[in-house]
């Protein structure tokens, strides 16, 4: 197994499709930061609202990133399928289940370095912000645990998307379903069924990083929630995967 996840780390490191998603993901959050930045400083200087408010504001917003770790997750696997390399993975592997699971494990790899940048850019801009009008940014509990979140969510999004890569295998569907549930679908049914919504993957995601929505679960059951659906999403996929012709 350390020779795949060797190997599969290997593709990923030299996938230009990954350096495309990390830079069109930073400069998503970048622009998204800078807006919170400009409408933020102006309530904080008029006193409607606080350098900790801001501060948690600027810190959460980058777990927009965990959008492009699907992303790569699901295209390092139905990328395989679209080249014709999936079977010669498989073999390499030494079988389709050791190659689900390496793929999986470097996808959170992956996440991590995510989740890493995506702290980065929360903290830096935290600091643009107020330092600009003469204030700190504010790190108390609630923003350690907002940035303990983002990280832990970009982490459990990658082998998300390897899971769904495996089940729908065409890269522009892999990619177009990872992007319209994150969304469209699972925020739309948060506000339609708020009761029913609160279980979709992506909301109890935002529990995580303590989204200041109302309506949403716990943290802890939020990562019970988040682990069932991982766990049924690989178990479909491990099941496809072996049944499925892959030459």
């Amino acid at each position: 197994m350390r020779n795949q996840i060797a190997a599969e780390t290997l593709k990923v490191r030299y996938s230009r499709s990954l350096l495309w998603l990390l830079g069109i993901g930073t400069f998503f959050v970048v622009v998204s930061n800078l807006g919170l930045m400009s409408q933020g400083r102006g309530r904080v200087v008029a006193g409607t609202s606080t350098a900790a408010v801001l501060t948690h504001d600027l810190v959460r917003n980058p777990f927009a990133y965990l959008l492009f770790v699907s992303m790569a997750g699901a295209m390092a696997v139905s990328g395989e399928y679209q080249n014709g390399y999936i079977s010669r993975s498989v073999l390499l592997s030494g079988g389709r289940n050791r190659l689900l699971a390496a793929k999986a494990i470097v996808s959170c790899g992956v996440g991590a370095l995510f989740g890493a940048l995506a702290v980065v850019v929360g903290v830096a801009t935290s600091y643009g912000a107020l330092s600009s009008i003469g204030r700190s940014p504010v790190f108390d509990r609630e923003t350690w645990l907002i940035l303990g979140g983002v990280f832990l969510v970009n982490v459990l999004a990658g082998p998300w998307g390897t899971f769904l890569g495996w089940l729908v295998r065409h890269q522009v569907a892999s990619v177009s379903l990872v992007f319209v549930m994150t969304m469209m679908v699972d925020p739309a049914l948060q506000r339609l069924l708020p009761s029913v919504g609160k279980y979709l993957m992506t909301i109890a995601m935002s529990s995580v990083y303590r989204d200041d929505k109302t309506g949403l679960l716990s943290e802890p059951i939020a990562l019970v929630v988040i682990a069932a659906w991982l766990a049924v999403a690989a178990v479909a996929a491990r099941k496809l995967l072996a049944s499925r012709d892959i030459t």
